[in-house]
């Protein structure tokens, strides 16, 4: 018997396939391609094989047309095991794929929709700069009309999948011009090898170490005009609705990562005799796991009521950000705590529990910072 109203037969079988394949696929490799910060094409193919990309993409344009739970329970699933690879598949499907699937023009979905679905390319979304990103009206970067071309000019920062071989390009954010003293935001497609157009890889990460992160530059880079996303001025509501959908992915990483370590935490305490018997038996440490459990089992229904309501056409940028806030906060309680637990074990690499507490802490900061997530459940509120 199922035992999550918002769950089918067929997401728990999504589950079981998506938790195997992370098991024997990427756990293998994943501390490996973090110690290195090797972002691996080999797993993005594979990954995309398993039709992980474009999920819920059409199937005519290559996609698997599911809904945004086994979107969400794939995310969840790799996180489980690695963050980084499953903020490649994030990245993709809520920054690249579905911007243009909601804006794009006929033409720009069949160019770019496709080949986003095999895991043979990826796509990155330009909205960061040096200062610019929870205040997005900040951009510099400034696209200007010319003879039927848009001139780019600027720079974006920190921005995945965006400067690997697999990378085919970016939607970026750009000023336009201005309307009523305010800047006229635009997005705008931009291919990799378009003259104009450089990148460099992100190093040093603390965190999400074997995802693809980098630094792009546009130097009088030249576009076609066709290559405007939606109408020109929309770019801050395409930015801010491609990012209320996005942060149910990053709520699915920290939900995943969460279960990852308490997985793990359970298994030490049960193992790890101190005192003549498991750790486990020791209500402090009990304690400790019981309130993992709660919260996980509280992350989860937030984020799934979240999908629900999306997959329901019903508003759910308040969902989202209820469920990005919270999850992110106990994914980042709950990593602290498999490290208590585990003790100096978990304080060195390669053990899963020193990467989950690393890899936690970009997820306060993507998709919306703790502190504004709080100001957009509070503007509900009509505060």
């Amino acid at each position: 018997m199922l035992q999550n109203p918002f769950l089918t037969e067929a997401h728990e079988a999504l589950r079981k396939r998506v938790r195997a394949f992370a098991e024997q696929e990427i756990a293998p490799v994943a501390a490996t391609l973090d110690e290195g910060e090797v972002f691996s094409e080999d797993i993005t193919a594979k990954m995309g094989e398993m039709g992980f990309f474009g999920i819920q993409v059409p199937e005519e344009l290559g996609g698997q047309n599911l809904d945004t739970l086994s979107y969400i329970i794939i995310v969840e699933e790799l996180a489980r095991i690695d963050s980084s690879q499953a903020a490649t598949v994030a990245a993709v499907n809520s920054l690249g794929i579905a911007p243009i699937m909601k804006y794009g023009t006929e033409e720009q979905k069949k160019r770019y929709i496709p080949p986003l679905c095999t895991g043979k390319m990826t796509w990155a979304f330009g909205l960061t700069e040096e200062h610019a990103g929870s205040d997005a009206m900040g951009s510099e970067t400034r696209a200007k009309r010319i003879d039927g071309e848009w001139v780019i000019n600027g720079s974006k920062t920190h921005i995945t999948n965006s400067a690997s071989k697999l990378s085919g390009g970016v939607t970026l954010q750009a000023v336009t011009g201005e309307q009523k003293g305010r800047k006229r935001l635009s997005a705008i497609i931009v291919e990799h090898g378009t003259p104009g157009f450089t990148s460099e890889p992100s190093k040093n990460k603390m965190m999400w170490r074997a995802s693809d992160t980098g630094n792009l530059f546009f130097n009088d880079c030249r576009v076609p005009e066709a290559n405007l996303l939606g109408e020109e001025g929309q770019g801050g509501r395409i930015m801010l609705n491609t990012l209320d959908s996005g942060r149910l992915s990053i709520a699915a990483i920290g939900l995943g990562l969460a279960r990852g370590a308490m997985e793990a935490s359970v298994e030490h305490a049960k193992t790890r005799v101190q005192f003549g018997q498991p750790i486990s038996r020791f209500q402090a440490v009990g304690f400790k796991l019981a309130d993992m459990d709660v919260k996980i089992e509280l992350a989860k229904n937030t984020l799934y009521n979240a999908c629900w309501r999306k997959d329901n056409n019903l508003q759910f940028a308040r969902e989202a950000a209820i469920s990005k806030l919270y999850t992110s906060e106990i994914a980042r309680e709950i990593a602290d705590e498999a490290v208590q637990i585990h003790g100096a074990k978990g304080l060195f690499k390669p053990h899963p529990v020193e990467r989950f507490f690393r890899d936690q802490r970009l997820l306060q900061i993507g998709e919306g910072t703790s502190e504004i997530l709080r100001l957009v459940i509070s503007r509900y509120l009509g505060v």
